[in-house]
Parts: C-alpha cells; structure tokens; sequence
C-alpha cells in the first residue's frame, strides 16, 4: 500500500517539456539483512508542462539519508519510491506561500524534481527553511532539521536532564546523538558518548563531551564505570542491543531513558540480552520511546533553539557529505554501516 504522501504528490505522465525529466530512486527489492545495491533501481519519469493552482515545481539540492528508512521501507511494497526529506529550491509555482526561489524542506522522497500542492497533503507538509543567517541549507536536513528536533524535544522533554547529572549517548557520534551531548553540556550535565571508532571519538570529545567510549574495542562496562562514577541518570539510546543492556545495569535510581532508535538490530535480527526487568524495578527506572512527530506543533522551536545555540557557539555540527545523486543508495548504506560522521546527506 502507498503512503499517503506518495498518493498524493502529483507525478503526472505528461510529455517531457523543458524543463527535462525527473529521476527517482525505487524500492526495487525487499530488504533482507543489509542493505545492497540490487535493492533499488533508477528510474526518470516526464515533467508536467504546466501546474495547477495551489501547486510548486521543486528541484532537490540535498537529500537526506537515515537510520528510519531502513525499518519504516519494509512497510511498503516492491515499486515503491524511497522514502525521505530533501532541501529543495521552487523553479516553479503556482503557489504565493512557496514562490519561485524559495528553498524549502519537504518529504518528497528520493527523487530529483516533485510536483506538490501541500493542501493536499494532510501530514508531512513542506515548509520554507527560516533564515540560517549564512550557514549551509543542507542543515535543514541535521541539526536544523529533523534529527536536530530529535535530539532538541527527545532529550528535553522525556530525560529532563539537571544540572549535575550525567547523561550517557548511544550512536553519540551519529546526527541526533552529537547534539543530544551538546545540549546535555549547555544543561549543565557530564556527556559521555558512545561511537564505533577512535576518530569519532576523537571528534566527540572536540565538540564537548567529556568523555567517550568505543564500544568495538573497549570493555563498555568497565569504560562506562570510570566515564560515570557515579553512575547514569538519563540514557539517550540510538541503537539497543548489547550497549543498552551495559547501560541499563549502571542507571542510578530514577533514571530516564529516552529510546530514539535500535540500529544496531536494523539489519540483522535482534540480539538476545539478558530481562532488564529486575533493573526497572529495584532502579524505579522511567523508559519512553518515541518519534519526533509529536512535536510538530512546536517544529520550529527546536530549530530555532539549535539555531541560537550554533550562533552562540554552544553546538557544532559535522557533516558527510555524499556527491551525485546516483550515489543514494551508496550513500544509505555507508551510513548503516557506521560510515558517516555527524549527518549523512546526499549533494545533487
């Protein structure tokens, strides 16, 4: 079954006009264990010659890669477009809220060219990027984006981090967890982070955190132990499995633990840990999973927040930065495998 965006986001089958062809990326193959190449296939399809009204021509410039498609995908059926955010400029219009020129953000998929009229769309809407003041549209897809909102609300609103405490990142080194350590600092915590290589490491403890951790080379529980002497009181976890069952036995009573994601069970089936029950119990532990959607009435507060903060100095943020758009699906799988540093996006 389509989602609703893909039903809705016009693609008509008119003759190519000038304007030339869109290319789009499809789900060709189902997912089975990692990620590869034969899972997806390239196709163009014609632009219309002309919109309707209420309707906008966009024309991608970055698109995102994350951790969600790899799940969210097996809900949808072979032929699919891939799904996913992208930074687009408005070539076209037809539309006085998204005027030609104006950059905006919108969940169009993999696709290089998208005809929308957002009143047709009763979620997931596009909106114009506010003014970065100079930095990079790209952001709008990390820190001033949806993973920046992430780690903005996430941490905020479920850990209610306080001064003194220590909050413990999982995937710290990822798009969602380098900022989660950075606004636990501002909130006046101890940020340890946890990363699959020593360079990561090396950066997180560059952008503030005060200590980091290699779960691929180092004793976790025994890292964890002198990271956080006196143990964890809030746990942001991006990726389950083995590092959360470490955490969770160092948890102080009455921690709290946000669950963003659990990529380390993304491509391969779920680890066995041992019942984590007994921790909840005698720790009196508070753990809530969520998506970042439950904010969208409040969407731009956090990136207006995280935008204050970069301007201020208080947060840093990395890129990896992938060239062409044929590179899409190159450029998903190097992130699932722990390739990228800071946001994974893709340069058209």
């Amino acid at each position: 079954m389509k989602s609703l965006w893909q039903q809705l986001v016009r693609q008509r089958q008119y003759a190519t006009d000038a304007a030339g062809a869109a290319r789009k990326w499809i789900y060709a193959k189902a997912f089975q264990g990692e990620p590869h190449h034969g899972n997806f296939r390239l196709e163009t399809e014609p632009l219309p010659a002309t919109l309707s009204p209420g309707e906008f021509l966009a024309e991608a410039e970055y698109l995102s890669v994350d951790p969600y498609m790899r799940p969210y995908m097996l809900a949808y059926p072979e032929g699919s477009l891939m799904i996913g955010g992208q930074i687009a400029r408005v070539t076209r219009s037809e539309n006085a809220h998204f005027p030609v020129g104006a950059t905006v953000f919108g969940q169009f998929g993999w696709r290089t060219h998208t005809v929308c009229d957002p009143a047709r769309l009763e979620k997931d809407k596009p909106y114009v990027l506010p003014d970065f003041g100079g930095l990079p549209t790209s952001l709008g897809l990390g820190i001033l984006g949806m993973p920046g909102n992430t780690a903005y609300f996430g941490l905020q609103e479920l850990c209610q981090p306080q001064p003194g405490e220590t909050v413990v990142v999982s995937g710290a080194a990822g798009a969602v967890g380098s900022v989660v350590g950075q606004i636990a600092k501002i909130k006046g915590c101890r940020a340890v982070g946890i990363a699959g290589t020593e360079e990561k490491c090396e950066w997180l403890r560059k952008i503030g955190f005060d200590a980091a951790i290699n779960y691929k080379r180092n004793d976790v529980y025994g890292e964890l132990k002198k990271a956080a002497p006196r143990g964890v009181d809030c746990y942001f976890d991006n990726v389950g499995g083995s590092v959360t069952e470490t955490v969770l036995k160092q948890m102080n009573v009455y921690g709290r633990i946000a669950v963003c994601g659990a990529i380390s069970n993304y491509n391969s089936a779920v680890g066995k840990v041992t019942d984590p029950q007994r921790q909840f119990v005698f720790k009196q532990l508070r753990m809530e999973g969520f998506l970042v959607w439950r904010w969208n009435d409040r969407w731009l507060e956090g990136i207006e927040g995280n935008l204050r903060w970069i301007r201020e100095g208080r947060l840093a943020y990395e890129e990896t930065v992938t060239e062409g758009f044929e590179r899409m699906p190159e450029a998903f799988i190097d992130m699932l495998r722990g390739g990228n540093t800071g946001k994974a996006v893709v340069k058209v």
